[in-house]
């Protein structure tokens, strides 16, 4: 049986450390020259799949409960929940091993068709603040919590997963796969400035270690 190398639509014009293949995937686990940070990580090869039932409010996902509010996450090691709608949500698998998609009506795999990145480290909500009037640090709100709106004037999901006064953090961002050159460009246009480079999946996944270790 032949298979499909898979490919993410997005590009970073830096050399990969170290790398290995997984699921038909090449996941980049560093890249030369990562810096002291923000960092901006490619996450295609990460399973997301969106959930779609009238009776959500009911449903669980590996014990787990949906959130009941439109806005609010569920944050495990390894899989991230967030809540879109009234009958809406959004499953993320951080880890490295996925379930099977569960054999049951409203489940769809998205992995395909949207891009998927981590956005985290010093001086993040600073470089959101040139592409973006959504308010990544509202007070009234804590980590996690779901924002849905125009990012770099395009339609985004982003889930904040930190956030401190003096604009360090973290966040993930997931959009239409069409969009990933143009988004690209304009994060590194507004994190030149502050140094922002990429990052492979080691220093996300060191991110969220520390983030889940502190809450």
């Amino acid at each position: 049986m032949i298979k499909l190398k898979r490919e993410s639509p997005v590009q970073f014009d830096v050399s990969p450390r170290e790398s290995e293949e997984r699921d038909n995937w090449t996941v980049v686990l560093e890249y030369e020259d990562e810096g002291e940070g923000p960092w901006l990580a490619d996450l295609a090869h990460k399973v997301r799949w969106d959930l779609q039932d009238r009776r959500i409010d009911d449903l669980t996902f590996c014990d787990l409960d949906v959130p009941r509010k439109p806005g609010e996450c569920l944050l495990t090691d390894a899989i991230l929940i967030n809540r879109m709608n009234r009958t809406q949500a959004a499953i993320y698998h951080l880890g490295v091993s996925v379930p099977d998609l569960p054999d049951a009506i409203g489940y769809t795999d998205v992995s395909e068709s949207t891009v998927f990145l981590a956005l985290f480290g010093p001086n993040v909500f600073r470089i959101t603040e040139k592409l973006t009037n959504l308010d990544f640090m509202d007070p009234e709100k804590s980590p996690p919590f779901l924002l849905q709106g125009p990012f770099c004037r395009i339609p985004c999901q982003i889930t904040i997963i930190e956030s401190a006064v003096d604009g360090s953090g973290g966040f993930l961002l997931t959009f239409s796969r069409g969009y990933a050159d143009g988004m690209i460009g304009a994060l590194f246009a507004a994190g030149d400035a502050f140094g922002l480079r990429p990052a492979g999946e080691a220093r996300f996944a060191q991110w969220m270690q520390n983030v889940l270790a502190a809450t």
